[in-house]
């Protein structure tokens, strides 16, 4: 990516992936955005995360935002070819990004009452005790239905970078991501397809430690909540720069 327009870290990231029929996740896609599988399967996530330092570029990291996000989010090929994600939901808890990325994004962002608790050591540092991530988040968002999540998570075992071809790299390596237009929630028959790139480092990933207390994440985004386990991970997080929003063309 030649030029970006916001830096930011995700920091304290968990993904976590269950597989779903592709034909269910088609069901729930604008036009011209196809699912892609892996194993045979589609994949729907629940990536929770803290956004630090986000600013527009040439600004301070002092002067950055920092607050936390969960999404829902599918993987998805586009009518240009691009591979990339298509998200459900964008909750965080900061009103006036949220403001901001609706309106001038169309990214469907929800204001969230969040509770993140980082407790213990990063991976590779020392400290009294492991890495350890309360999250809990309960949407606060006038108009649209309610939404929470509630876990705690953290890494185990070693560090590990997704081998080319692997499920966990398939999940985790995604540099762009499609819109459609409209305001958030309208339905159009034919819409305009829009996407955005990220650059980022690759993710360093541990198995995770996780407890899934509870969700319904995937009920107000039209989908039954599978009955599986899900494939889970924790990165620490990387630095990432975010290009503008483009047409599909």
């Amino acid at each position: 990516m030649e030029r970006h327009y916001i830096s930011m870290g995700w920091r304290d990231a968990l993904f976590a992936h269950w597989p779903v029929d592709a034909d269910v996740i088609a069901e729930r896609l604008p036009p011209g955005v196809t699912p892609r599988t892996h194993d045979g399967s589609g994949w729907l996530g629940i990536i929770a995360f803290v956004m630090e330092d986000i600013r527009p570029r040439g600004v301070p990291r002092p002067l950055g935002l920092t607050f936390g996000e969960v999404n829902l989010r599918t993987y998805v090929e586009g009518p240009d070819g691009g591979e990339g994600i298509y998200f459900y939901n964008l909750d965080a808890a900061d009103r006036l990004s949220v403001a901001i990325a609706r309106q001038f994004y169309q990214l469907p962002y929800y204001r969230a009452h969040m509770d993140i608790d980082r407790l213990g050591a990063l991976p590779g540092e020392t400290g009294p005790h492991e890495r350890s991530v309360e999250f809990t988040s309960h949407r606060a968002h006038r108009g649209v239905a309610d939404a929470h999540f509630d876990a705690t998570y953290g890494p185990e075992g070693d560090r590990f970078l997704p081998e080319e071809g692997s499920l966990a790299r398939f999940l985790v390596e995604n540099y762009r991501f499609y819109l459609a237009e409209g305001d958030v929630g309208d339905e159009i028959a034919d819409p305009d397809l829009f996407y955005g790139d990220v650059a980022h480092p690759p993710w360093d990933l541990y198995e995770t430690d996780f407890d899934l207390r509870s969700t319904n994440l995937f009920d107000v985004n039209g989908f039954e909540r599978p009955d599986t386990d899900p494939l889970v991970h924790y990165s620490p997080g990387v630095p990432v720069d975010a290009d503008r929003i483009r047409r599909v063309e």
